[in-house]
């Protein structure tokens, strides 16, 4: 697909598992929220009225691209908690009635959960959610004794109105052309093998799940530079995801890979040597690893890419 090559893109982390607001970060890109705002609001401000966000397993950033002379707003995943997205955007002083689309990851209770009460507060009668069928599943994991855990129901179309679904297994484009979603990813490395414990509900019957094929990435192309690839929990494989974000735009050069890599838990640790190899040789100069990455994976890549690597944090803004 034609994918609109954008000047800038400005990527805000509003959910994600950890918050640091003292520690600098050595990138003239990355800002940390206290410094960010008071650029924006001034130190008045921010003694004022800046409030503290919060941190929780769950995972939503807001991208802005801008080319030329016109902006585009949207948001990825919606966190956990019915109204901590909200909540972080509000203290952080960043205006969500902006946002011309949400696009879900997948269908998982830690990215969907914000998206009832993120969609009241925009309040746009027919705002697009990008979904995958897959992601009204009934849905919940298996542990080793053969017990299930249900997740969470995920919303309806009764419950995001005045939003609207728009359901799609394919590429699709947002941004007026200048973001994608890539719709299902093909499994290409041997490594990343979904999620093998998730199963889901038909006929009265638990059956497997483990491909989770409504993961999708959300894809950027800055100008000069090459693909931003952002992934909410990369069931898929970050490096699967990577490379058919190159498939499907036809763009060689990745210039920054963030978001959830999954590397985190017993079933996926076996992952992290081959992941962070493979990291190295797609050569990105930004890796931002968060969420469901997991420690050891997380120190896996400082260690192994130092130069590219950042440690993500709720309120950190990358302006590339």
């Amino acid at each position: 697909m034609m994918l609109k090559a954008v000047d800038s893109v400005e990527i805000l982390s509003l959910m994600d598992n950890s918050i640091d607001l003292l520690s600098t970060v050595n990138r003239e890109e990355v800002k940390p929220l206290r410094s960010w705002v008071r650029e924006r609001m001034g130190e008045d401000w921010v003694r004022k009225y800046l409030r503290y966000p919060i941190a929780e397993h769950g995972f939503s950033v807001l991208i802005r691209v801008l080319v030329g002379d016109s902006s585009h707003n949207v948001l990825f995943d919606t966190g956990i908690s019915s109204k901590g997205v909200v909540t972080n955007a509000c203290n952080m002083g960043v205006n969500l009635t902006q946002i011309e689309a949400i696009a879900l990851s997948h269908g998982h209770y830690d990215h969907s959960g914000g998206l009832v009460e993120t969609i009241r507060f925009i309040n746009k009668k027919d705002l697009p959610i990008i979904v995958h069928d897959d992601m009204f599943r009934r849905r919940g994991i298996e542990d080793l004794k053969g017990t299930i855990r249900e997740y969470p129901p995920f919303p309806s179309e009764e419950d995001v109105k005045p939003a609207k679904f728009v359901k799609t297994k394919r590429p699709y484009l947002l941004a007026d052309g200048a973001i994608l979603v890539t719709g299902e990813i093909p499994r290409q490395t041997d490594f990343e093998k979904g999620y093998p414990q998730q199963r889901f509900y038909l006929d009265g019957k638990w059956l497997p799940d483990p491909l989770v094929l409504d993961d999708r990435a959300l894809v950027v192309n800055l100008k000069g530079k090459g693909l931003v690839v952002i992934s909410g929990c990369a069931h898929a494989g970050i490096i699967n995801s990577v490379l058919y974000a190159k498939q499907v735009t036809g763009v060689s050069e990745v210039y920054a890979v963030m978001g959830g890599f999954h590397l985190a838990g017993k079933h996926f640790e076996a992952r992290i040597d081959k992941t962070v190899k493979m990291l190295k040789q797609l050569n990105p100069a930004l890796v931002a690893p968060s969420h469901c990455t997991g420690w050891r994976g997380v120190f896996t890549i400082a260690k192994a890419i130092p130069d590219a690597f950042v440690w993500n944090s709720v309120g950190n803004l990358y302006q590339l």
